[in-house]
């Protein structure tokens, strides 16, 4: 790896892959000492050029940039010593420490920013669920307590119309008629439901008969 300068003068460790092949040996041989290490020594000469000319943030987000610039410089370069480069890698780039502890503290509140927001967003969802799910229990309970409500008085209504059926089909007068409805009412009034009085209107008469008779023992 070569340590090198950003413009933000933080020092990267970058270590870089080159791919090239000989085409002319002859001028590999004769045109260079060593054209190996002078591919290394472009390559260090060209990447402090280039990196030293990008903040840290630059250097981090465009490797492929970089690569192509690499590339470009020494394909020229070695293209006389009879060598072509074909292709170049940034196989790693490394921040100061201290900035790569900052980059993971970053990264691990990022990650727990986002942990907390999907948490809160997941116990949102269950207590709306569970409150849906109340309001749909008590809107059942509610129909179904006025449903039976209904059953219960169609029930009553329909026992008092067979009570005063029968003591009418027995031919009894008014104020027994009367008598025996109202006591029919008090048994229906014993019970714990809600009351729902339904009166037939035969029974006016007789009760108005009823009432002038207590009157007149008055």
């Amino acid at each position: 790896p070569q340590p090198v300068i950003t413009e933000d003068n933080l020092v990267v460790s970058i270590d870089t892959v080159i791919y090239f092949q000989v085409t002319d040996p002859k001028s590999a041989t004769y045109e260079i000492v060593d054209f190996i290490q002078g591919i290394e020594q472009l390559t260090v000469t060209t990447l402090r050029n280039v990196v030293g000319g990008l903040d840290l943030e630059a250097v981090l987000t465009s490797r492929d940039s970089i690569n192509s610039v690499l590339r470009g410089v020494l394909d020229e370069a070695t293209g006389k010593w009879g060598v072509r480069v074909n292709r170049v890698e940034l196989k790693a780039i490394d921040p100061p420490p201290s900035v790569q502890e900052s980059m993971e503290k970053q990264m691990r509140a990022e990650r727990d920013k986002r942990a907390a927001i999907l948490t809160a967003e997941g116990e949102k969802q269950s207590q709306i669920l569970t409150a849906e799910g109340a309001r749909e229990a008590e809107i059942l309970r509610a129909e179904g307590d006025a449903q039976a409500a209904v059953l219960r008085a169609q029930g009553q209504a329909e026992a008092i119309e067979k009570v005063f059926r029968a003591i009418h089909d027995a031919d009894a007068d008014d104020q027994v008629l009367a008598y025996q409805y109202i006591q029919q009412l008090k048994e229906i009034a014993n019970g714990q439901a809600t009351k729902i009085w339904v009166i037939p209107a035969e029974l006016s008469g007789a009760a108005t008969k009823i009432a002038q008779a207590f009157k007149g023992k008055e």
